[in-house]
């Protein structure tokens, strides 16, 4: 491993993903590995530090997770954090105990040394606990380097071996000087230059592209979204035109979509980019489907013959290209790989290579989703692709409840352009994570122009989320509601009838299918 790096052993925890991007941001490489990973294969890499996340298990129960216990005897620098501090505790010959009195929310911590981890620290702040085990004996030759009300161990540390371990989450925003705790790590412990940014891993990523493919062709599915976008102009940097990037129109994008990507990638960028529109094969296939689950295993059972189809026409394709995400490799390891349970399979990590056998290019692979944001302005990407919302794989199919037929097509593609068009002209866009409208199965009785109508109703949904995992409904201001109802019913003819959705996931779901 070239870079500096940072290892983050994940032990659970649900900020595991936080301390990889806070350690990114101090301009250090960081990469999550499962907590089990053999000392061996930690030394191999050449970590500069690591850093024990923190998780939902506890120390006192009997199957609990631990690390190799020969990572102490490795001299690499140790923090741990919350469960991390419980499990270097408990390896080395300190003591846990479970208490009812638990720690959770904000708590006042009071420093005890200001060396080296709390380097010019004030003696006291605000940071985040989350914990019921506390330490009641430290291992020999560590001391105690802070403390809460409630917790007479709320750090500790052992300078000779450089183990240093907190019970808080300095990752997290709600800890005052957190950032400045895991710079002092990476900086006065780890000795980690500062010296990784999107400039060099742009660089980094063509040469290994280069070195990876040599003269041979890759094809990739060019969507039109951040990711796939990024990874397309990465890729064509590195091979030109041994990149074909194909651009599947499957009939159920929103309006003026396809239009858009052929202008950007063809037009501007001058990529090798074929069109096929199959708008007709999709819906041919759909004809008569209402079930949510059967729609998705259509379309997607679609896209890859269709994919197939036209990746074959490419003499001497070896290589799939793909905008795979760091989150969408990690949450697409085995259970068996650490404690987390699996959240999701993502349709960039398994699909499309074991049906086509080529070997994959993914350039995109270490990075998250605001670091692909910010190689698509290093490369001066529109940022109207930039900052784009999520849009599922099944398109507006699981927008439509119940039949999808061009009719009903039309109807939601007139309606949600309006309604991103006012999001848009709010300045909302980019602060919500999704907006769109969604096409009821129900028709509603109204009354335009005196006259009688039973027509459509839509549905607008905007949520506010930080990873799509959970998702809050958006307050939207009542001018904001009122221009996107007045608009949709005055322009669509159609519908005459609009709702908003308030309903946060969990319980229910961001789409509605």
């Amino acid at each position: 491993m070239t870079r500096q790096t940072i290892l983050i052993l994940d032990f659970g925890s649900q900020y595991t993903q936080l301390i990889a991007r806070r350690v990114r941001e101090n301009k250090v490489f960081s990469r999550i590995i499962p907590y089990n990973t053999p000392a061996k294969e930690i030394a191999a890499m050449n970590p500069k530090g690591l850093i024990f996340s923190g998780g939902p298990a506890s120390v006192v129960d009997k199957k609990s997770p631990y690390p190799d216990k020969n990572i102490f005897k490795l001299g690499i620098p140790i923090l741990g954090i919350c469960y991390g501090m419980q499990v270097i505790c408990e390896m080395l010959g300190g003591k846990v105990k479970h208490t009812r009195e638990r720690e959770f929310g904000r708590a006042e911590l009071f420093i005890d040394d200001n060396r080296d981890l709390f380097s010019r620290m004030p003696g006291n702040f605000t940071c985040w606990a989350s914990h019921g085990d506390f330490v009641t004996k430290m291992p020999q030759g560590f001391h105690g380097s802070a403390h809460t009300a409630n917790s007479p161990i709320a750090a500790i540390s052992n300078q000779k071996r450089k183990i240093f371990a907190v019970q808080f989450h300095p990752e997290v925003t709600h800890t005052e000087k957190g950032n400045q705790i895991l710079s002092n790590f990476l900086f006065k412990i780890c000795g980690a230059l500062n010296r990784w940014n999107m400039q060099s891993f742009i660089k980094e990523s063509i040469e290994g592209v280069k070195k990876m493919v040599g003269k041979d062709k890759v094809v990739l599915g060019l969507s039109g979204g951040v990711d796939s976008s990024v990874a397309a102009l990465l890729i064509h940097k590195a091979i030109n035109r041994n990149l074909r990037c194909i651009f599947i129109n499957n009939g159920l994008l929103r309006k003026g979509e396809a239009e858009q990507v052929k202008s950007v990638f063809k037009d501007m960028y001058h990529l090798n980019l074929t069109y096929v529109d199959r708008s007709r094969r999709f819906l041919e296939r759909l004809k008569g489907v209402t079930d949510p689950e059967e729609k998705r295993k259509i379309i997607g059972d679609e896209f890859v013959k269709v994919f197939e189809e036209e990746a074959k026409k490419t003499k001497g394709a070896k290589y799939l290209g793909q905008g795979t995400l760091y989150p969408d490799v990690i949450e697409s390891v085995s259970p068996s790989g650490g404690p987390s349970r699996k959240i999701k399979s993502h349709h960039n990590v398994g699909g499309l290579p074991a049906k086509m056998s080529l070997k994959l290019v993914e350039p995109l692979r270490e990075i998250f989703k605001d670091e692909a944001r910010e190689i698509g302005r290093q490369l001066n990407l529109p940022e109207n692709i930039i900052q784009r919302q999520p849009f599922p794989g099944p398109g507006l199919a699981v927008r439509i409840i119940g039949e999808v037929t061009e009719e009903r097509l039309n109807l939601l593609r007139e309606a949600d352009k309006r309604v991103l068009e006012e999001i848009i002209r709010a300045g909302l866009y980019g602060e919500i994570w999704q907006s769109f409208a969604v096409l009821l199965p129900v028709k509603s009785v109204g009354i335009m122009g005196d006259e009688r109508t039973y027509e459509n109703a839509v549905a607008v949904r905007c949520v506010s989320s930080f990873d799509g995992m959970t998702a809050d409904w958006v307050k939207l201001p009542y001018e904001v509601m009122d221009r996107i109802s007045n608009r949709i019913i005055n322009e669509v003819k159609g519908i005459n009838r609009v709702v908003y959705d308030i309903s946060s996931k969990p319980p229910a779901t961001i789409e509605w299918e």
